[in-house]
C-alpha cells in the first residue's frame, strides 16, 4: 500500500491499529575497584531517577500530542527506577500533514499531533560484572500508541536523551483496521527501516543492521557506537593514569562487552585471566 503524505485514508470508524516502539539503550563503563562501582551505580540512579525519567516520558508525550492521564513512578533499592505513565488523545488544531513521512521525529516543543488512547512505560536496570570490572546500565523504554501516528516519531528525542554505547530498537505495527468498504488494512503508513526516522548525523555515528519481517509489519534494528575513546569509558580516571598493559586489557573487556551486546551472544574466551585465577 502506497501513500503520499497528501493522502488519507476514509476509515470505517476509529483507527484500531496498534504501533509498539521498543527503545532499550545501554551505557558500558569500566570501574575498577568497588568504590568506583558503587561510585558508578550512585551517579546512574542519580542521573536516571524516576523524576528524570518521568521529565523525559513527558517531553515524548508531548511529542506525539497526547494528554498525561496518570504517572506511577518509583525508584528502587539497591538501584534502579520505574517510570509508567498512561496517556490520550491530544487536541488537535489541525489535521497533520506529515503523518506517513519516514523522516527523523523532532525535539520537544514544536510538534502537535493527533494520538489515541496509549501508555509510555520505562525501567532502569544498572549492574555488574563480578570480576571483570565492567558496569552497565541499560533502559528500557516501550511506547505504544493506538490510532494513526507512529511513535516513531518520538524517537529522534530518545536517542538525545541518553547516553549510550548501543541501542536496540523494534518496531511492531499489530492488528487491522477497516476501510469505509470494509477493507482491512494492517498498516497504515509505508516503512521499510527503523532507520528512515533517525538524523543522518545520528546514525554517521554508529555502526547499524537491520533485522526486518515485512510482511508481519516487524521492524529491528541495532546500534553500536563507532568512535571508541577509553576515557568515556573510565569512571573518575583518564587514560594516562593506566600503565599500557592494564590499558590494552581494559579496552578488550570493554569491546567485548560491547560486541556481546550488539550481537547477542557470548564471545568465548581464549585465554585464561590472571586475575581470575
Amino acid at each position: 500500500m502506497k501513500i503520499t503524505p497528501e493522502q488519507r485514508i476514509e476509515l470505517h470508524g476509529f483507527n484500531n491499529l496498534t504501533k509498539s516502539l521498543s527503545f532499550n539503550m545501554y551505557d558500558i563503563c569500566y570501574t575498577r575497584t568497588k568504590e568506583e562501582r558503587e561510585a558508578y551505580l550512585e551517579y546512574i540512579d542519580e542521573q536516571y531517577s524516576a523524576e528524570r525519567l518521568s521529565s523525559i516520558l513527558k517531553n515524548v508525550s508531548d511529542l506525539i500530542g497526547a494528554h498525561v492521564l496518570n504517572i506511577a513512578k518509583q525508584d528502587y533499592i539497591p538501584q534502579g527506577a520505574s517510570v509508567t505513565m498512561l496517556i490520550s488523545e491530544g487536541p488537535v488544531v489541525e489535521v497533520p500533514t506529515d503523518t506517513y513521512k519516514e523522516t527523523p521525529g523532532p525535539l520537544p516543543n514544536n510538534v502537535v499531533m493527533q494520538l489515541d488512547k496509549s501508555h509510555i512505560t520505562v525501567h532502569t536496570f544498572p549492574e555488574f560484572h563480578p570480576n571483570e570490572g565492567i558496569s552497565t546500565f541499560r533502559a528500557d523504554i516501550d511506547v505504544s500508541t493506538c490510532g494513526e501516528i507512529s511513535p516513531l516519531k518520538a524517537l529522534n528525542y530518545l536517542i538525545h536523551s541518553f547516553d549510550t554505547d548501543i541501542i536496540t530498537i523494534d518496531y511492531r505495527v499489530r492488528g487491522f483496521t477497516r476501510d469505509t468498504n470494509g477493507h482491512k488494512l494492517f498498516i497504515d503508513h509505508d516503512i521499510n527501516s527503523i532507520q528512515n526516522y533517525i538524523p543522518d548525523e545520528v546514525k554517521g555515528l554508529y555502526d547499524m543492521i537491520d533485522v526486518n519481517v515485512y510482511q508481519e509489519n516487524i521492524f529491528h534494528t541495532k546500534c553500536k557506537l563507532k568512535r571508541f575513546d577509553i576515557n568515556n569509558y573510565l569512571f573518575g580516571y583518564t587514560e594516562d593514569k593506566l600503565k599500557p598493559t592494564e590499558r590494552d586489557e581494559i579496552i578488550e573487556r570493554l569491546q567485548t562487552e560491547m560486541d556481546e551486546i550488539f550481537y547477542g551472544a557470548n564471545v568465548p574466551v581464549l585465554k585464561k585471566d590472571k586475575n581470575l585465577e
